[in-house]
């Protein structure tokens, strides 16, 4: 049996083009070692922050860095881990993602049924063959969770949910992950997620906590359209 690996495939950092992140990606590799993940992927916007110096870091620091991002297909927003380019054109159709889905990446719905604009919402049912997996996102508590809409659409379709912290603040990584029962290898881990042999870890933040992030997703965030 593969050991669990506890692993978060959706994070940001100040290299992303279209977000005001105040912490770099080795920054946020020296946190992902403190809270003891194993495995992590920073999926900035349309573009992969993945080079040999962070790489190395990583491996310095225990972890093994997956190349990623959060790329958006007709204005909605898909995260693509290995995708095998370093930039997305902007604002490709959704149908696009059955030429680029193959054995070696996965493609995962991020918190498709939240209020926003680019989650997919409708558009996740209408292309659900096309996503390996969908989005168990931190952003949730007892009394709001648009999560819960996301696990009757995997239970009901037997798609895998994986659990992420969506970081654009750097106390966010941790909250909620994946343990994923693979090797620590990257064709291991996208196997296995795609195989189910998955297990979310999350904890609820605090309507203080949601607020304040509310606050600064629609008041500072850049002005820039994805």
């Amino acid at each position: 049996m593969s050991p669990k690996l506890k692993v978060d495939l959706h994070t940001h950092t100040a290299e992303d083009p279209y977000e005001k992140i105040s912490y770099t990606a080795f920054q946020l590799i020296d946190r992902a070692s403190q809270v003891g993940l194993d495995a992590l992927a920073i999926t900035n916007h349309n573009v992969v922050t993945y080079n040999k110096e962070l790489v190395r870091h990583a491996e310095n620091k225990g972890i093994l860095l997956i190349p990623g991002m959060e790329a958006t297909f007709s204005k909605k927003h898909v995260l693509i881990i290995n995708p095998g380019f370093n930039k997305s054109p902007f604002n490709r159709p959704l149908k696009d993602l059955a030429k680029i889905k193959n054995e070696n990446n996965l493609i995962i719905a991020p918190h498709p049924f939240f209020p926003t604009s680019k989650s997919l919402k409708s558009s996740l049912l209408s292309h659900l063959e096309r996503f390996d997996a969908v989005e168990f996102c931190f952003y949730y508590n007892h009394f709001i969770n648009w999560n819960k809409k996301a696990v009757i659409v995997a239970n009901q379709h037997k798609i895998p949910l994986v659990g992420t912290s969506d970081c654009h603040n750097i106390r966010q990584l941790g909250t909620s992950y994946t343990l994923v029962e693979a090797e620590k290898e990257l064709l291991s881990i996208i196997e296995a997620i795609k195989k189910g042999k998955t297990e979310i870890r999350t904890t609820p933040i605090s309507l203080i906590a949601m607020s304040r992030i509310a606050m600064k997703f629609f008041f500072f965030r850049r002005s820039k359209a994805r």
